[in-house]
């Protein structure tokens, strides 16, 4: 297996273990017994940062078509005005120290809705657990953005407790293991014979700007974008279709110099909307008028979940190779961890 000593904390695991920690989630999710009643509830609220906050968006990409109750990742100190009692809101915090979680999760009480938490311990769970109210304990010792699974797969298998959706959603995901596990022997060669490797050296010294599609990739893309980011310590962009097609695609005018810094990742699904997918291929031909590097990623799989998790670990194995091409060890977020120090003073 690839060793890197630029990677001394050992993202390159994390990310190889994607389908090996969407089994334990699967274990986690089945030992959930809640002892509080949400049958009261018509709306629900992820409240959460970063890696614990894209556990919520890909929950939400899963479940558009069958939950029947407004979804909604909140990413902020307070919760929206409209939260109440008939509100449950889900507390995802994978330290469990995450200063918004900790104030959305004060501000829940003031407003007397329900909750529930996600993390591995820290103040979240020992205020959870201190009201009585309903934890989710999860495995600690990763980055939060290397513990996808552990964020969206028990928030899946709350939902199927509380009766919100069924379980056929769990079938597919127990479905994808294999195939995951399958494509990471191709996808942790760090040479030119695994694509994604190619790709990243294609991309690795420009500004990747990922465009998804609403309901389908558009989550990917926001995912691929934090984790160029946090894995690479790179800029990296994301918008989707349709709503770039009213605003940004008219930007790629001016400035052509910077325009040839920037490579465009397109995201595709097959179960795409037909008219959106239109979209996309129009945009991408206009881009090509003016000569911009481009690149399509297509999902691939015999469900959506299954494709869905297929580009999430792509893009997570890009931003890796990313990393080692500018040889970066790509697990600390030292800028993060300044930011914090510099308000833990302030207070």
């Amino acid at each position: 297996m690839y060793k890197s000593q630029i990677d001394p904390q050992d993202m390159f695991g994390a990310i190889y273990r994607f389908a090996d920690q969407i089994q334990k989630a699967i274990g986690i999710g089945e030992q959930i017994n809640l002892k509080n009643d949400y049958s009261a509830c018509k709306n629900i609220i992820v409240a959460g940062m970063g890696g614990s906050a894209i556990g919520g968006d890909v929950v939400k990409t899963l479940v558009h078509h069958e939950l029947k109750i407004p979804f909604y990742v909140n990413r902020n100190y307070t919760l929206p005005k409209w939260a109440d009692e008939k509100t449950l809101i889900i507390c995802s915090s994978y330290s469990g120290n995450t200063e918004e979680s900790l104030s959305a999760y004060e501000d829940a009480l003031k407003k007397g809705t329900m909750i529930c938490g996600i993390s591995t311990g820290g103040q979240l769970s020992e205020r959870i657990q201190a009201k009585g109210f309903d934890l989710i304990t999860i495995p600690g010792g990763l980055q939060p953005r290397a513990a996808l699974a552990y964020s969206f797969v028990p928030m899946l298998y709350l939902l199927i407790n509380i009766k919100l959706i069924s379980n056929s959603l769990i079938d597919n995901l127990s479905r994808s293991i294999a195939s995951l596990e399958k494509k990471r022997d191709t996808y942790s060669i760090g040479d030119t014979t695994n694509p994604i490797f190619k790709m990243a050296k294609e991309i690795y010294g420009m500004i990747p700007i990922i465009y998804g599609i609403t309901d389908t990739t558009a989550v990917v893309a926001l995912r691929w974008k934090g984790q160029l980011c946090e894995n690479s310590k790179m800029l990296a962009y994301h918008n989707e279709i349709p709503e770039l097609n009213h605003n940004e695609i008219v930007g790629w005018g001016n400035n052509p110099d910077l325009l040839s810094e920037l490579s465009v990742i397109w995201l595709r699904d097959k179960n795409d909307n037909e008219r959106l997918r239109a979209r996309q291929d129009i945009t991408k031909t206009l881009l090509n008028d003016i000569d911009i590097m481009q690149h399509e990623v297509s999902a691939e799989g015999a469900n959506s979940v299954e494709r869905l998790l297929d580009l999430i670990n792509y893009g997570d194995w890009l931003s890796y190779w990313c990393a080692i091409l500018h040889n970066t060890d790509p697990s600390p977020v030292e800028k993060i961890n300044k930011l914090k120090k510099t308000l833990e003073e302030l207070e």
